[in-house]
């Protein structure tokens, strides 16, 4: 196959559709020396880790494009250092993570999976309104730690719940404590008062490990812990400890640390969590403008125009 050479994840058949024939597309996984050195563009799919030594071994490198928002398996400031700019899709997949996140929400409250595999099993002979008693979400408290684009959609969605929402932020916003009649909260005050607790906010070096015993033990016994923002912002050992020593009720995952679990972790065993293999922008439509705008900006960087969305300055 001819074309500019390109380092990526397998990838499925829509980037080609989009791309048309413009691009050799080669492993990035295991790339062969001579594969690095004709690379002109890396395509971050399924989160692989490039990091300056990824780049160093790449010289002809003009343009790493992200499959998504969040860059914190890029290293970014190595890319600038490199003058090689880096793109993401910002603002195609809050709906559909937002929509997730309430997924999720509903379907550990009301106990969905679990009754999924009981109605499946031979135990279930007849109606019991006894059993799998939930909780109610209508008119309960949802605190949402990362008040961003996400957070803000998963606050419009809560309110047709009548919740009472709470948020924190690394910074206050006023406006959209207006909009969406949201209060502010510390982190600690969050934890405390909240029915259901949703992560939705970035990985950072102040968000790594943020939710840990202390913060695990000062929220309710009925609490219930919803992480849509990345596996590490949780400690695992922690959340696993909480769950199973009844600090809190349930938590509903849609990432973890690491991600996948090994096959044998204890966390997998838990009925009072929900797992899911990161599916927060997992729908037709957004996957189809996400793709688009990871196409865009490889296209971008390769000749040398400014990224459509990129997340450094580098040019």
């Amino acid at each position: 196959m001819s074309g500019e050479v390109v380092l990526a994840d397998p990838m499925p058949p829509l980037f080609q559709q989009l791309a048309g024939d413009r691009f050799d597309v080669r492993p990035l996984e295991n790339a062969t020396e001579a594969d690095r050195k004709a690379t002109v563009g890396i395509v971050a799919y399924s989160h692989p880790i490039v990091d300056g030594s990824v780049m160093d071994s790449c010289p002809g490198l003009k343009v790493i494009s992200n499959h998504g928002v969040g860059v914190d398996h890029i290293d970014v400031e190595a890319a600038t250092q490199r003058r090689i700019p880096v793109g993401n899709t910002p603002g195609c997949l809050d709906a559909s993570t937002a929509d997730m996140t309430m997924a999720l929400i509903l379907s550990v409250a009301r106990n969905v999976v679990v009754g999924d595999h009981f109605a499946r099993g031979p135990e279930f002979t007849h109606y019991d309104p006894s059993i799998l008693i939930g909780q109610e979400v209508t008119g309960s408290t949802l605190g949402i730690v990362g008040m961003g684009r996400i957070g803000a959609e998963v606050a419009r969605r809560a309110r047709a719940f009548n919740m009472k929402i709470l948020y924190h932020n690394r910074s206050r916003r006023p406006e959209t404590e207006s909009e969406l009649d949201v209060e502010y909260r510390s982190l600690k005050d969050l934890l405390a008062e909240s029915d259901f607790v949703s992560l939705n906010c970035p990985l950072t070096d102040s968000t790594t490990g943020m939710i840990g015993p202390e913060e695990l033990a000062t929220m309710k016994g009925s609490g219930i812990l919803i992480n849509m923002a990345r596996g590490p912002v949780v400690q695992t050992q922690a959340l696993y400890d909480a769950l199973t020593g009844g600090v809190i009720a349930a938590a509903g995952l849609d990432v973890t640390d690491p991600e996948p679990l090994p096959r044998d972790h204890p966390l997998l065993e838990l009925k009072n969590v929900v797992i899911a293999p990161h599916l927060g922008s997992a729908s037709n439509r957004t996957r189809q403008r996400m793709m688009q705008m990871t196409v865009d900006n490889l296209i971008a960087g390769l000749e040398g125009r400014p990224l459509p969305t990129g997340v450094n300055n580098s040019k």
